[in-house]
């Protein structure tokens, strides 16, 4: 049976067999019986993904044993802190500097982001070098974010820190690169990409985002954990609508 997510990510990235052939080294033939369905060798399938930006599992759902997917997902996580404050400054540096295609914050303020300058300068730098740059903060109307509050026991204070952070934003926001959008989503997690490493800081009841615990991840070939917060985020930009000039 025809591989179609193959066909169909070679098309998406405006590439044709001979084309991928060429990049990966490998005989046109080869990648034409990988469209028909054949299942390459697991170095041929991370170097396919790779190139088409399309996960691994994705193109050969059925390619890794369970026990494999399983070890991958494992081997994802880099570090667990638990709690956000407990991150260094500097992590954060590196994290953003480590970034050359991608930056992405998916928050309902995140205020402690907004208010450090230096962190400003790295994102703004990336972005001027080419970098993709997405901000997703929550729409101050939205009653999540009053449900967030009262769960969190700070009454209106998130749709306040929302307000700050545009405002804090507001340098970023002229940078050609950097895109803002409001979301209205219930948020799980504050979700941080820099390329396929991600930090997620997870939201638990009664607590602010500041005391619940982070997860670092990085992508890795076969794994489903970073995936699943990667795919997250292009959902909630999906939805978003872009942020106001006023």
């Amino acid at each position: 049976m025809a591989n179609e997510r193959l066909r169909a990510a070679i098309l998406e990235n405006g590439l044709t067999t001979p084309a991928l052939a060429s990049d990966l080294g490998v005989d046109v033939k080869t990648v034409e019986r990988w469209v028909n369905g054949r299942v390459p060798y697991r170095r041929y399938r991370y170097a396919v993904s790779t190139r088409l930006g399309v996960d691994e599992g994705y193109l050969w759902p059925d390619a890794l044993t369970k026990d494999q997917v399983t070890a991958a997902s494992a081997s994802e996580v880099v570090a667990v802190y638990p709690r956000r404050s407990e991150v260094p400054r500097d992590a954060w540096r590196r994290f953003l500097e480590s970034a050359d295609e991608e930056i992405g914050v998916l928050v309902y303020a995140g205020l402690f982001l907004a208010e450090d300058t230096s962190l400003h300068r790295v994102i703004r730098k990336k972005a001027n070098a080419g970098a993709r740059v997405r901000f997703l903060l929550g729409d101050r109307d939205d009653p999540h974010i009053a449900e967030r509050g009262e769960q969190e026991g700070i009454g209106d204070a998130i749709a306040a820190k929302i307000s700050n952070a545009i405002a804090l934003y507001r340098p970023l926001r002229e940078v050609e690169g950097v895109e803002f959008r409001m979301h209205r989503t219930v948020l799980y997690n504050s979700i941080y990409r820099a390329d396929d490493q991600l930090l997620v800081n997870s939201h638990v009841y009664g607590l602010i985002a500041s005391h619940a615990p982070v997860w670092h991840l990085r992508k890795v070939a076969g794994g489903e954990f970073a995936s699943v917060y990667l795919e997250s985020f292009e959902r909630v930009w999906d939805t978003a609508v872009p942020l106001s000039e006023h």
